[in-house]
């Protein structure tokens, strides 16, 4: 039920934090794993990790708000497995400040990157996984998918839509046997949300103190999500959006 065994799969962003978490878990049960990111050498790091875990992995830059870039990408998979199985939607950015401080080129760089990009990347891969018999999707949303926050409004704006272009994919392109999910991380422990503490006074505690796990979480807490979402284990889920967060979001 979970044997990924000769899959393959495309992680956005995954040479570090959730993305890189993901696809550990990916690695372990036998995918092999094309990491898609702007940063090669982060990257090629991520790779070489990948590589003593799993199978095979490959490292494709690439800019995922720009659409020849991510066509590239998936024909790159393609020409080098044959066949595109997993597409995790990870890649994200943040600014954090009020909303009559955002400038309209910060709300449109946030909305490209953590959006937008999921939009091209889903596109891209549909054609592949259609003529493959299905596919899985997983884009990657948040607590701000949930909960406002006025120190972030074009992340919480992008998450939001993630859920929304989540549901929309999920009743489309149920017919051709893709399952489309979200996932909404807690506070995990990344590059990130370190310096979301450092900015942001008080939020480490306020975190623990309403996580019920009494902790934060961290990469490898997303390894098993990302196996259940791409595994046929979940092949009659599809527009879900599922948190992962040590039970933050069940309190009052």
């Amino acid at each position: 039920m979970f044997d990924l065994k000769g899959k393959v799969a495309v992680v956005t962003g995954g040479n570090g934090g959730i993305g890189l978490g993901m696809a550990r878990g990916l690695a372990r049960a036998g995918v092999r794993v094309v990491i898609a990111a702007r940063d090669e050498a982060k990257s090629k790091d991520a790779v070489k990790e990948l590589e003593a875990l799993g199978p095979d992995a490959r490292a494709v830059a690439t800019d995922v708000t720009d659409e020849a870039a991510v066509r590239r990408m998936v024909k790159a998979t393609l020409d080098a497995f044959g066949r595109l199985d997993v597409l995790v939607n990870n890649a994200g950015t943040n600014i954090r400040k009020p909303p009559h401080e955002v400038s309209l080129a910060e709300w449109r760089q946030v909305l490209d990157t953590n959006l937008t990009s999921a939009y091209l990347c889903s596109h891209a891969a549909y054609p592949a996984m259609k003529t493959a018999g299905g596919g899985k999707i997983v884009n990657i949303g948040s607590m701000m998918s949930i909960f406002g926050a006025g120190f972030a409004p074009a992340y919480a704006a992008s998450k939001g839509g993630i859920v929304q272009f989540t549901r929309a994919c999920a009743s489309a392109w149920a017919r051709d046997n893709i399952q489309v999910n979200a996932v909404l991380p807690g506070w995990i422990d990344t590059a990130l949300t370190r310096r979301a503490r450092q900015e942001i006074p008080g939020l480490h505690e306020r975190v623990l103190e309403r996580t019920p796990a009494a902790r934060w979480g961290t990469i490898d807490d997303m390894a098993g999500i990302a196996v259940f979402l791409a595994s046929p284990a979940s092949d009659f889920v599809t527009g879900t959006a599922i948190p992962v967060d040590g039970g933050y979001s069940i309190q009052g």
